[in-house]
C-alpha cells in the first residue's frame, strides 16, 4: 500500500483518463483486488486506484468507475466513495462524460455541476443508515461553492471556457428518447447522464465536500440529426483530451495552494459548506451561464 494519505480524490470517467498524463505515481491498485471494489465492464474505465501527486499536491485517483446498469446494487456502486471517507479524503471531484440538453452546449464543453436531478428511480441511502450516520442528509448546497469557484479559476488557467448547469442522472443504459429529453429540459436540466449523483449523495453523507464535472460528449436525442453512440461518446473524449487533462492538472494545482494557505493561516477557503450543515436556500443559478 502507499504511505500517500491525499485530502483530495478524483474520480476519473469517460474523456478524463488524459488528466494521468501529470501524475507522479506512488502506487497503483486493480480495483477488483480490494473487497467491495467492482470491475467496470465499460470501455474507457480502467478500474484502478492510483495514489500518487501532481506537483506537490498528493491525489488519490479512481481511474474509471462502476455503473448501476451494469446490474450493480448502488451500494456497491458508491462504496467506494465510502472508502475513501475512511482513509481520510475531505474534497472529492467527481468526473463524467454526459449528453448536452441545453441549446448554448456544443460536444467537447465542459460543464461544472451547480446542482443534480435524481432520475434513476432509486437512492443510494435507502436503508439502514452506516453507524454514525444519518440518513436524511441535506443536499440544498450538494456541489461545494468554494471547490466551484476552484473549477471556474482552474478554466481560466487552463484557457477553456467552462459551462455551469444542472445534471440529471438516469439510470441507463439504454440513451434517452427525444420526448424524455424534452421532458427533462422543462424540468431544468441542462445534461443528462447515468453516474456521478449516488456518489455525490453519498459523499456529502460521508461528510465529504463535492464538486463535479461534466464533459459534454456528444447533443442529446432529438439535439442532433446523428443516432447515439458509445463510439461517439469515446471519440468526443479523445478530441478533448488535451483541455481535460490541463483542466485537471490545474485544479489540482490551485487546490494543493489553497490548501498550503490555510494550513499556514493564511488563506481564506472561499464558503465552503461544513459537513451536512444546514444552508440557507440559495437561488438556482441559470444553465445558460459561464462559470468563468
Amino acid at each position: 500500500m502507499s504511505a500517500v494519505r491525499p485530502e483530495l480524490a478524483l474520480v476519473l470517467g469517460s474523456g478524463f483518463q488524459p488528466a494521468l498524463a501529470g501524475f507522479r505515481l506512488d502506487c497503483k491498485i486493480a480495483g477488483a483486488k480490494i473487497p467491495g471494489f467492482l470491475r467496470p465492464t465499460v470501455s474507457g474505465h480502467a478500474g484502478e486506484i492510483l495514489f500518487g501527486w501532481f506537483e506537490q499536491t498528493p491525489v488519490v485517483l479512481l481511474s474509471g468507475r462502476a455503473h448501476y446498469y451494469e446490474g450493480h446494487s448502488l451500494e456497491q456502486v458508491t462504496f467506494p466513495v465510502r472508502a475513501l471517507a475512511a482513509l481520510g479524503v475531505r474534497d472529492l471531484l467527481l468526473t463524467n462524460a454526459a449528453g448536452g440538453l441545453n441549446p448554448a452546449f456544443r460536444p467537447g464543453d465542459f460543464m461544472v455541476l451547480t446542482d443534480h436531478i435524481n432520475f434513476m428511480g432509486v437512492n443510494p441511502l435507502r436503508g439502514p443508515a452506516p453507524p454514525g450516520l444519518k440518513p436524511f442528509v441535506d443536499l440544498t448546497d450538494t456541489y461545494d461553492a468554494g471547490l466551484r469557484r476552484l473549477l471556474g479559476a482552474a478554466g481560466r488557467g487552463a484557457g477553456l471556457k467552462l459551462r455551469r448547469g444542472v445534471y440529471l442522472a438516469v439510470s441507463g443504459p439504454s440513451y434517452e428518447t427525444p420526448a424524455e429529453i424534452r421532458a427533462f429540459a422543462r424540468l431544468g436540466a441542462d445534461a443528462v447522464g447515468m453516474s456521478t449523483v449516488p456518489e455525490a449523495v453519498v459523499a456529502r453523507q460521508c461528510g465529504l465536500r463535492v464538486a463535479a464535472l461534466s464533459c459534454i460528449t456528444n447533443l442529446a436525442a432529438g439535439r442532433s440529426p446523428q443516432r447515439l453512440s458509445h463510439v461517439e461518446v469515446l471519440a468526443t473524449a479523445a478530441r478533448v483530451q488535451p483541455a481535460a487533462a490541463r483542466l485537471i492538472e490545474t485544479f489540482v494545482k490551485l487546490y494543493g495552494n489553497q490548501r498550503k494557505k490555510d494550513l499556514t493561516g493564511g488563506g481564506r477557503w472561499p464558503k465552503c459548506a461544513p459537513p451536512i450543515a444546514p444552508v440557507s436556500p440559495s437561488s438556482h443559478p441559470s444553465g445558460r451561464n459561464d462559470e468563468n
